[in-house]
Formats: structure tokens, C-alpha cells, sequence
């Protein structure tokens, strides 16, 4: 019987959720800022026949709750490795999930086999125009204490992207996004919660990375996204940029035969 591992993993004051299956090659999935490791039900059941697949809900999303104290994304990752004794992972990481990655890859660069960036964020959104105005539509909502018109325009700017209508997107994919964003808001964060980041950061270090690196982008995107994922393609030696034509932010749900295609030849690539 296959078992299936779920843990709350202690990391100083902290609870990490956790939960890993499977055997071989460990591979560690990382959630977007508009979701939780709910985004990865499928790669977890696609490829547990043929690694050791391990997700987690970063701290703010999901299971995980912010505490009170200093920390950082890529610690916490390096901590559920230690935790589960992974020495080295592939690491696949989609928008905010991404830049952890690459943190994860330049702090210790001696844990991570081959990087997979989907929807990649260096961490540099508010020089974007409509990332910005997105942004204060988001905190308007906030402010008025309208979660649900958040969560909406979360939906609507990247799951919908900027060349659809809600309707043209599969709903399901759509709501689960809902589901997992509106938790993100509810989840409290409370007051004493510092972000410990890595400095210098990612996108001044590019050329630091030195592992098989695969970018995947949807070719709906925001434009600021694919402008980053050119970047990423232009700083991280030898990497390959796909685009997966038709999607948005969220390819990896959209479109899950062709991306996890995609992801299965890139792990068995030299």
C-alpha cells in the first residue's frame, strides 16, 4: 500500500505543512503567491511512481500560518529537506514559488539538482504599470474588507490573464484558485512577521546558477512576466525557455498533459 506522508514541520517558532510520497529523484513543488500546494494535486499523483515528490504551503498559504519572527522562504525549504533527509532536490517553483527557488539555488546551491521556473518572478513586480494598478485594486478591496472582490481580482489578472474573460478559462482551475487565494487572505498575519531576504537578490545573481534550468511561461501572460522569463533565459547559463501557447500565469493547471510532458523530458535530460 502506498503510504503518503503529511507533517507539520517545526521551524523556530513555526509549523510548515508538508507532505511527500513516492521514491527516487526528490522533487520539491513550490505554490504561487495566488495559491497553495493544492496547485500541485496532480504532479504529486503523476510522478510519485517515479520520485520522491514533496510539497509544501510556504508560510501565509495554505496549512502554513505567519508567525511572529524573522524568517525566509528559502530556509524554510532547506528546513522540510533536512526534515525528510533530502540532500539534493529538483526544485519546481511557479511565480512567487519560482523566486523562492532561485533563493533556495543561490543560498545553497549544493541542495538543488535542476531548477524548473514556471510564471518566474525575480521579485521586481512593482515596475510594472499593470502589476502596480493591479496591486492598488487588490488593497482597495482590502481596505474595504471585501475578500471576495480580492479574490477576484487576483482571478481576473492571472488566472484569466489580460486577454481573456473569465468564461474562456477552465472554471475549475479557476475555482480552485479562488478556494486557495481567499484562505491566503484569511490566514492572519500578525504583527512581528520580518521577511528575511536574501541579499544581494536573485535577479543581480543569474549568473550565479549553475544547474539545469528549465523556464516555462505561458504565452498569455502578464507582460512583465515574459519579459522575465526572457531575462531568466538570457542570465542562467544553458537554461531553456518553453511558452505554452493559450495560457496565463497558471500553464501548470491549464494545460496539466502538456506542462507535466514538458517537466518529464526535462528530468530525464542530461
Amino acid at each position: 500500500m502506498e503510504t503518503v506522508l503529511a507533517m507539520l514541520i517545526t521551524v523556530s517558532g513555526a509549523s510548515v505543512w508538508a507532505e511527500s510520497a513516492g521514491s527516487g529523484p526528490p522533487i520539491v513543488f513550490l505554490n504561487a503567491g495566488v495559491a497553495d500546494s493544492r496547485m500541485w494535486d496532480a504532479e504529486f499523483s503523476a510522478f510519485k511512481a517515479t520520485h520522491r515528490v514533496v510539497r509544501l504551503d510556504l508560510r501565509g498559504f495554505g496549512k502554513t500560518q505567519l508567525v511572529a519572527e524573522k524568517f525566509s522562504y528559502h530556509g524554510d525549504v532547506i528546513a522540510v529537506m533536512d526534515s525528510l533527509h533530502i540532500d539534493r532536490a529538483t526544485l519546481v517553483g511557479c511565480s512567487f514559488g519560482s523566486n523562492v527557488a532561485l533563493d533556495v539555488a543561490l543560498a545553497h546551491p549544493e541542495r538543488v539538482e535542476r531548477l524548473v521556473l514556471i510564471s518566474p518572478s525575480i521579485g521586481d513586480g512593482g515596475d510594472s504599470p499593470d502589476i502596480r494598478a493591479f496591486v492598488e485594486r487588490e488593497e482597495a478591496a482590502l481596505g474595504r474588507g471585501d475578500l471576495d472582490a480580492a479574490t477576484e481580482e487576483n482571478l481576473r489578472f492571472w488566472v484569466d490573464g489580460p486577454h481573456r474573460a473569465p468564461g474562456a478559462v477552465n472554471q475549475a482551475a479557476r475555482n480552485l484558485v479562488g478556494v486557495m487565494q481567499r484562505l491566503a487572505f484569511e490566514n492572519p498575519t500578525p504583527d512581528g512577521v520580518k521577511l528575511d531576504r536574501l541579499v544581494p537578490p536573485a535577479r543581480v545573481r543569474l549568473g550565479e546558477i549553475k544547474v539545469p534550468t528549465l523556464i516555462v511561461a505561458g504565452s498569455i501572460d502578464v507582460p512583465h512576466v515574459l519579459a522575465v522569463a526572457g531575462r531568466l533565459k538570457e542570465g542562467i547559463a544553458g537554461s531553456r525557455l518553453e511558452m505554452i501557447e493559450g495560457t496565463a500565469h497558471l500553464p501548470t493547471l491549464e494545460v496539466p498533459t502538456k506542462w507535466q510532458a514538458l517537466l518529464a523530458e526535462f528530468l530525464k535530460s542530461k
